[in-house]
């Protein structure tokens, strides 16, 4: 995840812990979280759990925040159970000297390296070092982070749980399997028979029911299944990814959430690519990541959950993703659906 906003100072611990869950979109729990700086700014947050293999992972998290050439790193150590534990600095010690000699290999050098007990207003943190600093962390609802997602329309979660929670598949879901394949073979014949009238109804079909749940009416088994056979489709699909970037894109992204929940493997994945897409074009790169992570479990073959989610790990910015988007209007114009007005696109500094 990346961010541009500077405007707190990166060598105040207190303050840069406070600002982790503005950039995740949750607060850290039992994790190794790796921030690389730039010029002095922030640049991208990496976390990873703790575990007992957290040693194996650490040149994949080197490599992966080594993709932006960041000038150094700052690392968090989230252990609410062991930050207090005399015993366990000696780990975070052994961790910290890995971390800093991968690094090194990549001209990146490690600034601090700091534990903290808890990501919120009153934890306390200390150095891994022995540096002897330590205090107490500012309020994360008051960080200028913090007041910068909320401006962005960004939702911010008490922890990943939670965030994960949005495209959690329900109960009903497999049992919705035959459905979308008696759907999915009706379709077959439909499209045989008139492949850019298939096409445009199943566009019109998922703005007619992007508007229904924007409304909060529901939506039928049919309606789900249906949309659900209809995004294998590719120009569909990718007529679809224009939504991101239009005037009624909230609706489109809650209609992919709700499909990335109802819909069975292997139709889930490309709701889940959807909402990853609509969520990292508006920078909300937190969703976009537990979507990819999710679509990638679904399919690991799959190119574009494969590209946003190497483009997201690199930080590349939301504007260049929303340009992508832009093709999909020349896809639905060429099936002959009208599709909302674009947004003016957001530019940010840097």
């Amino acid at each position: 995840m990346t961010t541009d906003h500077a405007d707190f100072e990166l060598n105040r611990p207190g303050a840069l812990i406070a600002a982790l869950p503005a950039v995740l979109g949750f607060a850290p729990e039992n994790s190794l979280v790796l921030v690389s700086l730039g010029g002095g700014e922030l640049g991208s947050v990496l976390r990873v759990d703790l575990s007992e293999k957290l040693a194996e992972r650490i040149g994949y998290l080197v490599e992966v925040a080594a993709a932006a050439e960041p000038d150094a790193a700052i690392a968090v150590i989230v252990d609410e159970h062991g930050a207090h534990c005399p015993g366990c600095n000696e780990d975070y010690r052994q961790l910290c000297a890995s971390l800093t000699n991968a690094l090194a290999e990549n001209d990146i050098q490690l600034w601090a390296a700091h534990v903290v007990d808890r990501v919120a207003a009153g934890g306390r943190w200390h150095c891994v070092d022995g540096c002897g600093a330590g205090g107490h962390v500012d309020d994360p609802s008051a960080s200028p982070l913090a007041a910068a997602a909320v401006l962005d329309g960004r939702r911010l979660y008490p922890r990943r749980a939670d965030l994960q929670a949005v495209i959690a598949v329900e109960d009903r879901a497999g049992e919705r399997a035959e459905l979308v394949a008696r759907h999915a073979a009706a379709r077959q014949a439909a499209h045989r028979a008139d492949p850019a009238g298939c096409g445009r109804r199943d566009v019109e079909r998922a703005l007619a029911a992007a508007a229904r749940v924007a409304e909060g009416r529901a939506l039928s088994e049919d309606d789900v299944a249906q949309l659900g056979c209809a995004l294998i489709d590719v120009q569909v699909r990718d007529a679809l990814y224009a939504l991101a970037v239009g005037a009624n894109a909230g609706d489109a992204e809650s209609l992919w959430a709700l499909l990335a929940r109802s819909l069975p493997e292997p139709w889930r994945v490309e709701a889940l690519v959807l909402l990853a897409f609509s969520a990292y074009a508006r920078g909300d790169g937190p969703l976009a990541g537990v979507s990819l992570e999710a679509a990638l479990r679904c399919d690991p073959e799959h190119r574009m959950a494969g590209m946003l989610d190497r483009a997201l790990q690199s930080g590349v910015r939301p504007e260049r993703i929303q340009e992508l988007a832009l093709t999909g209007y020349r896809l639905a114009k060429r099936l002959g659906v009208r599709l909302p007005p674009r947004r003016v696109l957001r530019r940010r500094a840097g």
